[in-house]
């Protein structure tokens, strides 16, 4: 079978199997991914996504309804398996008092949303995908997944992370590069800082090994990364930075001035903002939590929080919004994201002969 032909089977099996016309995932990036950026890449023929971490049950609710109110197509819902309780205070003290050089902290933030509540939510809503990130699914809730008529895409870093995912049951691996922007997805948050396989060396050798397909992601910002996935095995793509310039997600000008003008060495792994490694374009503040005198940040999510509580009483010099950004952020174009799904899957058909 030739390249040609065995890309086209898995991408028309793919895309049969989800109801789409073009093998392009959103990816669920939380707090950029409203529902009329996913309205948008269904429409154009791919699937949109919402990232449901920050939310509780009636922010999905609501979420699914203006979804649905745009589009009866698929889409994605994304949760984070959540972090064993961190030892003693999970360095809140030390990230407390370096915080204080930007200024003073607003009001405390209300309790994080109930993980368990969470999965009732989206079971509920039906979406077309239920996807994980930071590890797997326990089997009783993948088993009610599964009964719902959802599909769960895990996501990985590492082929054990993607091997364990299959033998937990997931329909799609996705295979997140270190290019990727935002955060990582690796099992282990301790690990996440020191494990960084690049999608060009992930992908071939999780489509070699997987009994189920495998979506890339990362670094995927026109359509030769989609083209380039999709030769190495992949059965779809995943795009983030690649829509964070379009209206729809309506970003502050201060942050797509700086994804279009960042090189591919530019973004830097932080944790400045979550406690979680993830890609994000180098501001003062994230510059100021790998200096010499900086502790290191709290574990998350209580460095999300303290972070929250420092944006929320405006103290100076901290970014007002996570400036997340891939390798590939500068080939990220202002145009709708419509326009771009489709464009992204044109280019890559037009490459690979299809």
């Amino acid at each position: 079978m030739t390249t040609v032909s065995a890309v086209s089977q898995r991408v028309t099996a793919f895309c049969e199997r989800y109801g789409l016309d073009v093998p392009i995932l959103q990816a669920p990036m939380a707090g950029a991914c409203p529902p009329a950026l996913a309205v948008a890449v269904t429409e154009a023929g791919g699937m949109g996504a919402s990232g449901a971490v920050l939310d509780d049950t009636a922010k999905i609710e609501d979420w699914v309804r203006r979804f649905r109110e745009g589009s009866s197509g698929p889409f994605q819902m994304n949760l984070w398996i959540p972090d064993a309780p961190p030892a003693g205070d999970g360095g809140e003290g030390a990230a407390r008092g370096f915080l204080e050089r930007f200024g003073a902290p607003g009001e405390a933030g209300g309790p994080s949303p109930v993980f368990a509540e969470q999965v009732d939510a989206l079971i509920a809503a039906r979406p077309t995908v239920m996807s994980s990130i930071m590890g797997v699914f326990d089997p009783p809730t993948v088993e009610r997944i599964h009964a719902a008529g959802i599909s769960w895409f895990a996501c990985a870093t590492t082929l054990a992370e993607a091997l364990d995912a299959q033998e937990a049951g997931a329909d799609v691996v996705v295979a997140q590069g270190v290019e990727a922007g935002g955060h990582r997805g690796t099992f282990d948050p301790v690990a996440a800082e020191s494990t960084g396989v690049g999608l060009l060396a992930l992908v071939p050798q999780l489509a070699d090994t997987l009994a189920v397909p495998v979506v890339a992601t990362g670094g995927i910002t026109d359509g030769r990364g989609v083209a380039a996935a999709l030769v190495l095995g992949a059965s779809a793509v995943q795009v983030g930075t690649a829509f964070l310039r379009s209206p729809e997600v309506g970003i502050s000008a201060v942050w797509s001035e700086g994804l279009d003008a960042a090189a591919p060495e530019t973004s830097v792994l932080t944790r400045a903002y979550s406690g979680r490694p993830g890609r994000a374009l180098p501001t003062s503040f994230v510059r100021a939590w790998s200096g010499d005198d900086a502790p290191p940040p709290a574990r998350y999510p209580i460095q999300r929080a303290l972070v929250g509580q420092w944006r929320r009483g405006g103290a100076a010099g901290v970014d007002p919004g996570n400036q997340w950004a891939g390798q590939a952020a500068r080939l990220a174009r202002p145009e709708p994201a419509g326009v771009i799904t489709g464009e992204l899957w044109r280019s890559a058909r037009d490459l690979l002969g299809l």
